[in-house]
């Protein structure tokens, strides 16, 4: 029985999440161990650098689930790959930066939280989930318009066979 259209939507937004969490921690940690600030604070750095590796991650992650199921060459593989993710990752990192804004601005403005607490993380987790809200609908528009693919759930070999 096929999976509803939504499931291969979702999947197709926590694919891009799990890139765009990976770039986050990374530059998260980044930023903390170096101590780098850009007028005083500490948040404009995480922005930037989360978003680089976000996006990096991102593009690799759907690079290689286009590469091979596909006899594209590496640089079309790739060039696919940007196309489908660019707004997903944008749009993942926005609902992300809105929270970690009023984290930083409103709810901790002084003193900040920092990577090595717990409760840091745990606003980093809400930030995550609003980043998979905000991604969401634009993985809607990037399949509807055939610019991406809804992803389905691999079939292990045992659930595959009948009976």
């Amino acid at each position: 029985k096929p999976s509803p259209r939504w499931h291969g939507i979702f999947i197709s937004a926590t694919h891009c999440g799990a890139g765009c969490a990976l770039g986050d921690i990374i530059g998260e940690w980044l930023v903390f161990l170096t101590g780098v600030a850009i007028a005083g604070a500490v948040l404009w750095p995480e922005y930037i650098i989360d978003f680089a590796l976000a996006y990096v991650f991102g593009i690799l992650f759907q690079y290689l689930a286009i590469k091979p199921m596909s006899n594209l060459s590496a640089r079309v593989a790739l060039s696919q790959a940007i196309r489908a993710d660019t707004l997903s990752v944008i749009a993942f990192e926005i609902g992300m930066f809105a929270w970690m804004a009023l984290v930083f601005f409103v709810f901790f403005p002084h003193p900040h939280l920092t990577p090595d607490h717990a409760a840091y993380w745990l606003t980093m987790q809400i930030a995550m989930a609003l980043g998979l809200a905000t991604t969401y609908p634009v993985q809607i528009w990037l399949v509807s318009r055939g610019i991406k693919h809804a992803m389905h759930r691999p079939m292990l070999p045992a659930a595959a066979k009948p009976g």
